[in-house]
């Protein structure tokens, strides 16, 4: 099959309309339901006709095997997950790219030394579940199993119930020490979440780094009551004091250079036209370039939200929901990459404000990423874009690779 149809990438032309969002633009594909359960369905033919064996494991990720499994694999791959409304590009160009790598080097009549095979990490925007990365966290033991069965969704549909009509037993959720064991090393492809490689006027890049980034969730409570009712001096509105709290988060950020803090998701309850809040969940999203800045960052951000809410009378809880430690990922490794795919001044390194399944791997086995240039530096939105040649060369690069790896 050609690696191109319709001016971009065959595999993602294929999966161009699965799980477009009429009402957001761009891609809502979340984990286990209607879109996700389709791209899977996708992965494993697609796999299947280049006669890669597939399996699912325990936390629902899904494993494509060049030859029988076993230990100390190259194994590569991205998500096929997106964030409400997302791009085109944001997980399932490393999943393509990883499938048309071993196609190529199947095709040239290569014949592997090691294990390898093509990794679906499940779950890695956390948009259903609210944590990022699950299916590598629940993999490496990241995140504790009974708190993971317990994580709800916002149709109140626990992760254990949702693991179930997929078929997987919810009992055998977390740490998968045999599935760990079998990676020598992972590679993840990504289009870049910026525009180091714009600026740099460079098709493809080896990652150096992830910021520290966690997510945490602001109660503001008030007091619920009529609309029409209830004068306004005599009001406890928590979403008035939720958008004080929103502008203390911005303003609090500015003191903490090369941070940056996001508020993207309210939920109002009780969410009437005609009645006053009685609280407001806001999630944040805080990065910076150390975990002690991080952590300084949300006391700080903390303290703020809390007296801005204290104006409309109302208080605010913060409560971590996930939190992931700066990544290096191994100079020795980043180094070795680059010089496989050439000079330096050609394989630029670059650091990354964007949390990835390789940046929770790299704490268990030896990770690293390739970057795929984005000329707008635009992610998370339908806006999200990559050139056809720059795509084609990062699947060069990732062939490149894997051939010195295997």
């Amino acid at each position: 099959m050609s690696e191109l149809a319709h001016g971009m990438l065959a595999g993602l032309a294929e999966i161009a309309d699965t799980g477009r969002d009429s009402r957001r633009g761009g891609y809502s594909r979340h984990l286990w339901q209607g879109a996700d359960l389709e791209l899977r369905a996708w992965f494993a033919l697609r796999a299947e006709r280049l006669g890669l064996s597939v399996e699912t494991d325990r936390n629902g990720n899904l494993w494509a095997w060049w030859g029988e499994p076993g230990p100390d694999a190259v194994v590569t791959g991205s998500h096929l997950d997106s964030v409400p409304g997302g791009g085109a590009y944001d997980g399932p160009l490393g999943v393509v790219s990883a499938l048309e790598a071993v196609a190529r080097l199947r095709a040239s009549g290569f014949t592997p030394s090691r294990p390898c095979a093509v990794l679906v990490c499940a779950e890695e925007e956390g948009s259903r579940f609210g944590i990022a990365c699950l299916g590598s966290r629940l993999l490496t033991g990241g995140i504790d199993a009974d708190r993971a069965r317990a994580l709800i969704d916002a149709d109140g549909i626990t992760l254990a119930q949702a693991a179930r009509r997929a078929g997987l037993d919810p009992a055998h959720l977390g740490a998968d020490r045999d599935a760990l064991a079998r990676i020598g090393l992972f590679i993840e492809l990504h289009v870049e979440q910026g525009r180091g490689l714009v600026d740099l006027g460079r098709p493809v890049a080896v990652a150096s780094s992830i910021l520290a980034h966690g997510r945490w969730r602001l109660t503001v409570t008030g007091q619920g009551n009529h609309a029409g009712a209830t004068p306004m001096e005599d009001r406890r509105d928590p979403l008035v004091a939720a958008a004080r709290a929103i502008v203390a988060v911005q303003d609090a950020t500015g003191g903490h250079p090369g941070a940056r803090a996001t508020v993207g998701r309210l939920e109002v309850v009780p969410g009437g036209t005609n009645v006053i809040a009685s609280s407001v969940h806001a999630w944040l999203d805080a990065r910076a370039p150390t975990d002690a800045e991080t952590r300084d960052l949300v006391a700080a951000i903390a303290a703020a939200v809390g007296e801005a809410a204290q104006v409309n009378g109302c208080s605010v809880a913060v409560t971590e929901e996930s939190w992931t430690g700066t990544v290096t990922f191994d100079p020795e490794l980043v180094g070795r990459f680059r010089s496989v795919l050439g000079a330096d001044a050609l394989v630029p390194a670059l650091p990354t404000g964007a949390g990835h399944d390789a940046g929770v791997l790299a704490a268990s086995v030896p990770s690293a990423m390739l970057f795929v240039r984005n000329p707008t530096g635009v992610s998370h939105s339908p806006e999200e874009f990559a050139e056809v040649g720059d795509c084609v060369a990062g699947i060069d690069a990732l062939e490149t690779l894997l051939r010195s790896l295997l």
